[in-house]
């Protein structure tokens, strides 16, 4: 099987993670405060969607900001977050930290070993490695449910929905993702699938900073997405970019719940990544192609 077909698999299998799912016991509200989530790349933006739902109650750092400033981590609970258990910054924070809770799907791993407690992360897949999907569902779950009264919904319906948005939009230029509070971590996701996959030129902002910073580099033909139920600001963003020559469109949820949002716009990531890797008929993602990247990547992060 080719990486683009095992990517295509996991996504639907996401549909059966989410009816299996089983919540973990939740942080109690009067130690979220004191409560730090940890990770990298999809699992750092796990970490950030622990942070929102939390109402920033609980934290998010970048391993790298803890082990530099190790203050941080006094007196706090720390979540670290990895699928693989093998980040070695991470491990490197576990063992400053002592009894730290490691978010694995490895419990063998050298994460897992240096840390007081594991939350395992269970779900099947292929067993090729492609860009994260069903992986990354999992650990929003567990982290979500971690700082929150959410359980899994349905999916189904806005796995659909996503399917057929995805469908309708095209990626031409450069590409911005744009999110809100809940959705910022999403699109920071979405533009990974775009840099593993497709090896795109890809951005993520937030809505409000995108016009302040991010718009100036972007060009006639470029793609703005918005992850955002429609309102007046979103709105007048679209027609304004659109009078500039600029391909922008806002993807409607559909539906009003924060939590259903952020399955929806996961869903639409992976869809636009899969139909766009189709669209120009490649067989593998991005980064498995890119050997000199790919061993870059690899020794730095392992």
């Amino acid at each position: 099987m080719r990486t683009i077909d095992a990517l295509e698999k996991e996504i639907g299998m996401q549909l059966d993670l989410v009816a299996r799912f089983i919540p973990p016991r939740p942080i109690p509200v009067s130690r979220q405060s004191k409560s730090i989530f940890c990770g990298a790349g999809d699992s750092f933006a796990s970490s950030l969607l622990a942070e929102a739902f939390s109402l920033h109650g609980t934290r998010a750092y970048d391993p790298l900001d803890l082990l530099k400033n190790k203050r941080l981590l006094a007196g706090r609970d720390l979540y670290l977050v990895s699928v693989s258990g093998n980040t070695s910054s991470n491990i490197k924070v576990a063992l400053v930290h002592r009894r730290a809770v490691a978010i694995t799907a490895n419990t063998d791993s050298r994460l897992a070993l240096a840390c007081a407690r594991t939350i395992p992360l269970k779900f099947n897949s292929t067993g090729l490695q492609t860009a994260g999907s069903i992986s990354f569902l999992a650990s929003v779950l567990t982290c979500i449910c971690l700082v929150s009264g959410f359980r899994p919904t349905d999916a189904e319906r806005l796995y659909r929905r996503a399917q057929r948005e995805a469908r309708n939009i095209l990626l031409r230029g450069k590409v911005f993702i744009l999110g809100n509070l809940y959705t910022l971590p999403v699109a920071m996701f979405c533009a990974a699938k775009m840099y593993e996959v497709l090896g795109l030129d890809a951005h993520y902002e937030r809505i409000e900073q995108f016009s302040h910073m991010e718009l100036f580099s972007a060009r006639r033909g470029d793609t703005v997405i918005v992850f955002e139920q429609r309102n007046m600001h979103n709105e007048r963003l679209v027609k304004t970019l659109g009078k500039c020559g600029i391909s922008a469109k806002r993807v409607e949820p559909g539906t009003r719940c924060p939590y259903e949002q952020v399955l929806f716009f996961i869903f639409l990531s992976e869809f636009l990544a899969l139909y766009g890797a189709r669209r120009k008929k490649r067989r593998d993602c991005f980064f498995v192609e890119e050997n000199k990247l790919q061993r870059a990547s690899s020794s730095m992060i392992y």
